[in-house]
């Protein structure tokens, strides 16, 4: 019985290693899953950039010829003054290098009606291939759900502002037509 236990404790410490024994753990493994439903298309992606924009770098192709594919970033880090109905609601945005989204998934909030409104990934869903040119506005652009217009208002201008802040910082802009 006692060496039983001894191999249970053994097998437990090291099921709790094997992510640092592949050098990443397991809050590292959580964001690169969230990384690659924002950017699918995404083959790595950068530490956590700073400057001029809290953002994470994606890139595609292989790690020896990689290539800029676009960016990620957190709203509740461009945008912390944006509020929902009852608190920040925390969004993983992705942005190509032609300021079209490439995804956003919603990891917290404590909104009320969350659960059929901004928790859906109908919500999510809605702003992939949008350009940071459009309005974002509920009603027009984005669904709107009728008893959960703060937190939709609210979460559709944290992507627009924190996307068109990145965009500012880190895309080039067009050249202008002839």
């Amino acid at each position: 019985m006692i060496r039983m236990r001894h191999i249970y404790l053994f097998l437990l410490f090291a099921a709790g290693m094997l992510p640092f024994a592949f050098g990443q753990t397991s809050s590292e493994s959580v964001l690169l899953s969230q990384q690659k439903k924002v950017f699918p298309s995404a083959t790595s992606f950068s530490p956590k950039q700073t400057m001029p924009v809290p953002h994470y770098i994606a890139y595609t192709g292989p790690a020896d010829a990689r290539t800029i594919a676009g960016y990620v970033f957190w709203t509740t880090e461009l945008e912390p003054l944006e509020r929902g109905y009852d608190g920040p609601i925390k969004m993983l945005v992705g942005m190509d290098t032609k300021g079209i989204l490439t995804g956003v998934l919603v990891v917290e909030h404590h909104e009320p009606y969350g659960y059929f409104s901004v928790e859906l990934p109908a919500f999510a869903n809605q702003f992939k291939g949008k350009n940071i040119a459009d309005k974002f506005e509920p009603g027009a652009d984005v669904d709107a759900v009728s008893r959960a217009s703060i937190s939709i208002k609210s979460s559709s201008r944290a992507i627009r502002n924190g996307a068109r802040r990145v965009a500012r910082a880190l895309l080039t802009p067009p050249a202008p037509a002839k």
